[in-house]
């Protein structure tokens, strides 16, 4: 057996094993050891007291929309906490959150930018909650939905619950199918991994956490909502989804835009999986360890696997019609999402390049995300990404 088609199978091997063998190991265990979440309070209980957060930088387009939908939430108001916290916003965000000062919404601003978990660490103190929600300016959230993710907490083994992101957009971001698809197979990842105790990683768009884990310290340059389930872990707690608690996310209207987000935030998940390195160990933390490998670093190392399978077809292509027809086809596919790619900085691609520019551009961005790790970058501060505002429905 040659170099070159040992290469290919292995590489073929991660990516079948990341994207269909996993989620079927999960699927198969979980009819075994799937656990319900509550659904409803008990008899003579009360709703816990919570604090949503929202970190906002410089939001005047979106807060005024999403602070409406936050005291629009069906829950009891006198056990609800509203907290914006400012990241030394530079527009009139502030001015727009203190407006509502008088229907109870709180804001903290911080003296200067030191970025999104940052921020979040600086207001931990000023949490009133026994359970702290975690939100994003852009996101909406169904009414119904904070009760259906914080009933979840009745189960004393649960110290985080996750939200369900349903991908949005209007005018060409409705027409994301990439970004769309994505959101759908990561969710249902989840709620597969919930049936077998944890997910390895929070929604930062919606998510519920108990305090004294929120409060848990966090360096600044790390990615908070993935660090959460990892916390949690740590602490004896299961970590879980809730596919009823529906919250909707915009998508990003513009390719180069997503790009720059994956880049970001999968840089910032690689530094907290560094971090929290010590949860990779099976002999501690069994099938825990196996899904964060399986979930995060199998996916992570697909860039690089494609990469190798697409050289060594190359090299194989002149003595074999089989690898000379996937080299092809490869080729094929690559040449679409670059495409695709340039297409979409200047407008939006036809619906052929949309799907191969998605794919290329989640790879690039899990390469660039390795690189930057590698060479020791530290981006602490935070541009949000900006979204077009998008009314619940």
């Amino acid at each position: 057996m040659s170099l070159p088609f040992l290469i290919c199978i292995l590489a073929f091997a991660v990516f079948v094993y990341t994207y269909v063998g996993y989620p079927t190991i999960l699927w198969l265990v979980g009819r075994f050891r799937a656990k319900p979440l509550p659904t409803e309070l008990g008899s003579g209980e009360e709703w816990p007291t919570v604090s949503i957060t929202v970190p906002m930088y410089n939001e005047e387009a979106q807060a005024r929309g999403l602070v409406e939908s936050l005291l629009a939430l069906d829950y009891p108001r006198d056990r609800l906490q509203i907290l914006v916290v400012s990241d030394a916003s530079s527009d009139a965000t502030d001015e727009i959150v203190r407006g509502y000062a008088d229907r109870g919404v709180e804001l903290h601003r911080m003296p200067e930018r030191g970025g999104k978990t940052k921020a979040e660490n600086a207001a931990a103190e000023l949490i009133t909650g026994d359970i702290v929600v975690n939100t994003d300016a852009s996101i909406r959230i169904h009414p119904d939905a904070l009760k259906k993710l914080l009933v979840v907490f009745r189960d004393p083994e649960i110290g985080l619950a996750s939200g369900r992101d349903r991908s949005v957009g209007v005018g060409e971001a409705a027409e994301s199918v990439g970004e769309a698809g994505y959101v759908g197979y990561e969710m249902a990842v989840r709620d597969l991994e919930t049936e077998t105790g944890s997910i390895i990683g929070a929604s930062g768009c919606f998510y519920a956490i108990r305090v004294h884990l929120h409060r848990l310290p966090l360096p600044d340059s790390l990615s908070r909502d993935f660090a959460a389930a990892l916390h949690t872990q740590e602490h004896g707690y299961r970590a879980v989804s809730v596919s009823s608690a529906v919250c909707d996310v915009p998508r990003t209207p513009s390719l180069h835009k997503e790009f720059r987000r994956k880049v970001r935030t999968i840089t910032r998940g690689i530094q907290t999986l560094v971090y929290k390195r010590a949860l990779l160990n099976p002999f501690r933390h069994g099938g825990f360890a196996l899904k964060l490998f399986s979930h995060k670093i199998c996916r992570w190392l697909l860039p690089w696997a494609a990469m190798a399978t697409y050289v060594s077809l190359g090299f194989l292509a002149p003595g074999s019609v089989i690898a000379a027809t996937l080299f092809g086809l490869g080729t094929a596919v690559l040449l679409l999402g670059a495409a695709g790619w340039f297409m979409a900085a200047k407008g939006s691609p036809p619906k052929v390049l949309r799907v191969p520019a998605f794919v290329l551009a989640g790879n690039l961005a899990a390469a660039q995300a390795l690189l930057r790790v590698l060479a020791g970058d530290r981006d602490a501060l935070w541009e949000p990404t900006r979204r077009d505002p998008t009314p619940v429905s």
